[in-house]
């Protein structure tokens, strides 16, 4: 089986932290015989410039690479002012299992590419403008930051399990003011008074001795209650790092809030939710071929998995790894109202397909429509708005005579009965 030969001068990178190994491989336009250069440099500034000389002194202006970490960004920086770039997934140019080094790696992604077999990442057709990268920096470490957050509060409620304390169970929030309030209390006192709790709890609290009675038996060790102030000092540290960079997001996003504020009118997505969505995809959506392409991009599409006219199961990608989750949130905050838009399409959907499937697919559909807002500048209004929200009531057939005697005739009804 031979493929066809699109770039007769190409060429293929196999990139790593400290090392690259470029190769070149030109192929003879009668013969089709392919002959490859190899040479190995380092990540250092002075040799990627070098290698950026040694891909032009062979007229090679296609290369192609892995998009393996962060290591693509400085070369594909260098490189990109004068060759053209193909940046690509790593599954994509995985070699075969057992016949693995670096050469023949950049070997096989050198054939790959010569034969346009090599699937174009999204990166380099979506370089944003500076400040729209910049913004999503600050959105993604502010991420990793909530993540940590949650994994800090994880531990805390394993403390408050081991020393028999159950105010999880019995309140709505145990980062909440009451519960907050309690655990500081039983941190200074080794022995609880009733009458102290009871002040201490909120008063919009329905339960409240259902809140005595999940402290009854407690114990905190000296090992959980040194885990639980450091913890619990570390959360604090970390909401005002939360609180630093969403300043530093909206300070940032003020000279875009016209995108900003335009999303925020679909329901479900609050002013910060639109700022980061948008650092995310950015505000040119020609960028994207279609609404489509962007909601694969995002991971919310999935699959296809059909053999012999049948369709199997599927799961949607790993992709979107910061917009997804994002998505999925303001999904759930926008089905909360069963008679909105979206809260009527989640009810339909999740009767069929139940309530993972409904929720991904109310955040794709958001996903369209910020797509096509940003896009044209449109209002939110779907076309399928007023019939939804705004059903109009079924009108009761109208019974005029021929319906009448068909339904007796229908009925078996005896017509030879009635006296004229």
């Amino acid at each position: 089986m031979t493929f066809k030969v699109v770039r007769f001068i190409c060429g293929g990178m196999d990139v790593h932290k400290n090392l690259i190994v470029a190769t070149i491989g030109t192929t003879d336009r009668q013969t089709l015989i392919t002959e490859y250069i190899q040479q190995s440099f380092s990540t250092f500034y002075s040799d990627l410039i070098r290698l950026k000389e040694w891909f032009i002194s062979h007229d090679c202006y296609d290369v192609c690479m892995e998009s393996t970490g962060k290591y693509w960004i400085p070369i594909y920086n260098v490189l990109e002012t004068e060759l053209n770039i193909c940046l690509t997934h790593p599954k994509y140019v995985k070699a075969i299992k057992g016949k693995k080094t670096d050469k023949r790696d950049s070997k096989w992604i050198c054939d790959l590419y010569k034969c346009d077999l090599v699937k174009h990442s999204f990166i380099p057709k979506f370089i944003p403008k500076k400040e729209i990268r910049e913004m999503r920096e600050i959105a993604r470490y502010r991420c990793k930051l909530v993540y940590m957050r949650s994994s800090e509060r994880n531990r805390y409620q394993n403390c408050l399990t081991v020393s028999n304390i159950s105010l999880a169970s019995a309140v709505s929030d145990p980062f909440g003011k009451t519960a907050t309030n309690i655990m500081k209390e039983l941190m200074q006192s080794e022995v609880i008074e009733d009458d102290k709790i009871l002040k201490l709890i909120h008063k919009n609290c329905k339960d409240k001795d259902k809140i005595l009675d999940s402290l009854q038996g407690y114990h905190i060790e000296s090992d959980q209650r040194f885990k639980m102030d450091t913890v619990m000092n570390h959360i604090e540290y970390l909401d005002k790092q939360i609180q630093a960079c969403e300043a530093e997001l909206i300070k940032r996003a003020y000279p875009l809030r016209d995108y900003f504020q335009h999303i925020t009118h679909i329901k479900g997505i609050s002013a910060l939710s639109a700022i980061l969505i948008v650092s995310e995809i950015g505000t040119d959506m020609n960028q994207f071929e279609s609404d489509k392409q962007l909601v694969n991009w995002a991971g919310l599409s999935p699959a296809n998995n059909e053999s012999a006219n049948k369709k199997k199961s599927v799961r949607i990608s790993k992709a979107g790894q910061y917009l997804k989750p994002l998505l999925v949130q303001c999904a759930l905050s926008s089905i909360k109202d069963k008679n909105s838009y979206f809260g009527i399409k989640y009810c339909r959907i999740k009767k069929r397909r139940g309530h993972k499937k409904a929720i991904i697919a109310i955040a794709r559909m958001m996903l369209v429509c910020i797509y096509h807002m940003i896009l044209t500048g449109e209002e939110f209004n779907p076309c399928d708005y007023e019939s939804l929200t705004n059903p109009k009531p079924k009108k009761e057939p109208i019974m005029t005579v021929e319906s009448a005697l068909q339904f007796l005739k229908d009925s078996n009804f005896d017509f030879s009965s009635i006296q004229l």
